[in-house]
């Protein structure tokens, strides 16, 4: 199990699916969000109870007010403000979360297309890397919006998730959402998933002992994971050529 994202790179990560397929081992990605009651109660409202209709609209907010703002250590600080390292700024290390919650909520279908912009609103304090980003990614019938900053006056991570028929917005501890046009919302306070799908590290060695699964649409899976991948290194590909990046079929 490795932290968010899964590799600094497309590159990379594809080195480490061809090596976790030829070992038959679990390569697994932890995201914070992962292990939040509210992400997988929205999930089953919009796929198992068909609350709102087919997805229309997914907006993922991530991100706080700065690595260096919030008081991270040296050494991490270093580390994620190098492009080499960390792969980029504000965009690997919060766009990620979208990626993988939107490639989740839209059951591993691969997007048509991804469009990037980034900013260095602060390039005094972050000369090499983006500290704000805005990520566009089509589906054939949605489309998702990942704001990924180094620049929120707090911390978040939270997301809107439109249906055809409603909408559920889910943070980390509460739910709100409106099933009827002309009905009123509804706030609803979610527990942390059961055991052991609400701790990565009882999550993992349950994976390792083999007394649970790892789906193809597992948030941790390799599946979903290279998904996002692909998601964040068109991103990277878009904001610096400032084009349409069309993602192609995978072999």
């Amino acid at each position: 199990m490795v932290e968010k994202p899964l590799a600094v790179s497309l590159e990379h990560a594809l080195q480490m699916e061809t090596l976790a397929q030829k070992h038959s081992i679990h390569l697994l990605t932890n995201y914070e969000t992962t292990w939040y009651g509210t992400n997988h109660r929205a999930f089953k409202m919009i796929h198992e109870e068909k609350r709102f209709g087919d997805i229309v609209k997914i907006v993922v907010h991530d991100g706080h007010q700065g690595p260096k703002e919030i008081g991270v250590n040296s050494e991490f600080l270093e580390w994620l403000t190098d492009p080499k390292l960390n792969g980029g700024g504000a965009l690997m290390d919060f766009g990620c979360y979208g990626a993988d919650l939107a490639t989740w909520l839209m059951k591993g279908e691969k997007p048509l297309s991804v469009f990037a912009v980034t900013q260095q609103i602060k390039p005094d304090v972050y000369p090499n890397v983006d500290d704000e980003a805005t990520i566009v990614v089509t589906y054939p019938k949605a489309q998702v919006i990942i704001q990924a900053s180094w620049n929120w006056p707090y911390n978040r991570k939270d997301m809107e998730i439109y249906g055809q028929k409603g909408y559920v917005f889910a943070d980390k501890n509460e739910i709100r959402f409106l099933t009827d046009p002309s009905g009123r919302e509804v706030k609803e306070t979610v527990a942390p998933p059961p055991e052991p799908y609400h701790d990565p590290f009882l999550y993992m060695s349950s994976v390792i002992r083999g007394t649970i699964p790892v789906d193809d649409n597992d948030l941790s899976s390799l599946s979903i994971n290279m998904t996002a991948m692909e998601i964040l290194d068109a991103a990277k590909q878009s904001a610096n050529t400032g084009k349409v990046v069309f993602l192609k079929k995978r072999k």
